[in-house]
């Protein structure tokens, strides 16, 4: 972890690795960018950089004001860190069904962390529309709303897209993503997409979300679930995920994820966190679509840390009838 003073200086120019398994298997280059490596440990202290650094230049965030946010967990954890150095407070709502590791990094950062019940995005009850309508009780309070605040993507527009453009010497043939909020997928793909129109944008969902059938058929219908990964898949088109330029949709297995995170934690010492799994699950099959060939990036969100009690427990993946590799 990063000292306070530095934090925010050290966000971005995340390393390319090539994962090698993945690699050999399609004859492409597979890179996933290494975003675990950011001060907070994920790709969201990007999105809560740029959502903080936004608010204080249009004035909707005061001195010693109260940062409100609904999250999965690490957009929260970023959040808090950025809280501390700038002397807000933080009260992070999030769904009880997340891990309980996320859940202590939070209270270890001097966030107030509210676990609520997980209900869809209609239900007023929900963790985000909650978050809303705290802020907005607030005398000095400010509703991040990573969902829809387009702050978030335009943090991976101004920062990962150009990274990956740079670092792959401008031959990025493919970039593909899963989606939460949309915000990295809708920065990195409008970005890629101005340099070269050629570059495909892949969605990697997973199940239990409607955005594959948003992309392949127009329509938000929910796939079969529910899926043990946090913080991706959605039921409803955010306005993030709204600005992405997305070209095709593929689908994850739970399983298939969870073969490929212990496989990669084996063969090539990566120990990564449940939505890298979907995404590089997902680039696997870009790249074999693609053929031979062909530079293919992807994100390593976030390490497997914050899912020991989860993703990697065996009586925990026992008791969603998933397999243990």
């Amino acid at each position: 972890m990063s000292s306070n003073g530095n934090f925010i200086d050290e966000i971005g120019n995340t390393p390319l690795i090539r994962l090698s398994g993945p690699s050999e298997r399609t004859g492409c280059d597979i890179f996933g960018k290494a975003e675990y490596q950011n001060p907070g440990g994920s790709v969201k202290d990007r999105a809560a950089w740029w959502i903080i650094k936004d608010a204080e230049n249009s004035g909707r965030i005061q001195d010693r004001g109260t940062v409100v946010e609904g999250t999965a967990g690490n957009t929260g954890i970023g959040l808090a860190h950025i809280c501390n150095i700038r002397n807000y407070e933080c009260v992070i709502y999030i769904p009880d069904n997340q891990s309980q590791e996320k859940i202590s990094i939070l209270e270890e950062l001097g966030a107030e962390v509210r676990q609520v019940p997980p209900v869809p995005y209609k239900n007023e009850m929900n963790y985000q529309k909650q978050a809303g309508r705290f802020a907005s009780s607030l005398r000095n309070g400010f509703w991040a709303n990573q969902f829809d605040n387009t702050a978030n993507a335009q943090a991976h527009y101004e920062s990962t897209g150009p990274e990956i453009w740079r670092d792959t010497d401008k031959k990025v043939n493919a970039f593909v993503c899963a989606a939460g909020t949309g915000g990295t997928i809708a920065g990195v793909s409008q970005y890629l997409k101005e340099q070269n129109n050629e570059v495909q944008i892949v969605l990697s969902d997973c199940m239990g979300s409607a955005l594959h059938n948003v992309v392949n058929c127009g329509e938000a219908v929910m796939s079969q679930g529910p899926s043990i990964t946090e913080g991706i898949g959605n039921s409803r088109v955010t306005d993030n995920f709204a600005k992405a330029r997305v070209d095709w949709a593929v689908q994850v297995a739970d399983q298939e994820m969870i073969d490929l995170v212990y496989e990669l934690y084996e063969t090539e010492n990566l120990f990564l966190g449940s939505s890298s799994g979907i995404n590089v699950c997902g680039a696997i099959k870009v790249a074999e679509k693609l053929g031979p060939g062909h530079t293919v990036v992807t994100m390593l969100c976030d390490t497997g840390e914050k899912y020991r009690s989860s993703l990697y427990n065996p009586d925990f993946l026992k008791s969603k009838q998933l397999l243990v590799p």
